[in-house]
């Protein structure tokens, strides 16, 4: 079984340096629905996604511009109040975190399943998942073949069950190394 529990914020973006004099921040866009940014009403600030120290505030507005997410929060008005804001994470609760499709979860989710191959071969945990441009792909420590990569891509990730705790795979020829 996973050992990771549900946390309470879900990361969305980390704000990057202020934008303009009114006190605008530009945000690094993490999550994968941006454009529900607009919707948010109250998000939460803190140095880090597991920091103890987290502080609720409300937006003004948020639009986007290029790849990035330009929020106003209410009481922050000009540059120097933004500046101090940099470098913090963007997280939204997660009981306003978007409800996922059938078959998705998220990442949390995902971290310390038990991943075998559809022949049964326990290959090792789940450590971490790198997201890339084409597909996430799976970090999977294993005693026996060492950290293994797996392209999280239908093809592969046959079963991912976060209940029991197991991601059953369908690894490429030549995914591990010869014994």
């Amino acid at each position: 079984m996973p050992t990771i529990s549900e946390p309470k914020y879900l990361l969305i973006g980390a704000i990057l340096r202020p934008h303009g004099v009114i006190g605008e921040v530009r945000m690094k866009v993490i999550t994968h629905y941006p454009e529900r940014l607009r919707e948010l009403k109250t998000v939460y600030l803190a140095t880090a996604p597991d920091s103890p120290k987290v502080t609720e505030h409300q937006l003004e507005h948020v639009r986007m511009h290029q790849e990035y997410a330009l929020m106003k929060f209410k009481g922050i008005n000009d540059r120097n109040q933004a500046d101090m804001l940099r470098q913090l994470v963007v997280m939204v609760a997660i009981g306003d975190a978007i409800p996922l499709d059938e078959g998705e979860h998220y990442l949390y989710q995902l971290i310390g399943l038990t991943v075998q191959t559809e022949a049964g071969e326990v290959l090792g945990k789940l450590t971490d998942v790198l997201e890339t441009g084409a597909n996430d792909v799976y970090i999977v420590d294993s005693p026996q073949y060492g950290e293994v990569l797996i392209p999280a891509t239908d093809e592969t990730i046959k079963s991912t069950d976060v209940e029991t705790g197991l991601m059953v795979v369908a690894l490429p020829d030549g995914l591990l190394p010869a014994r």
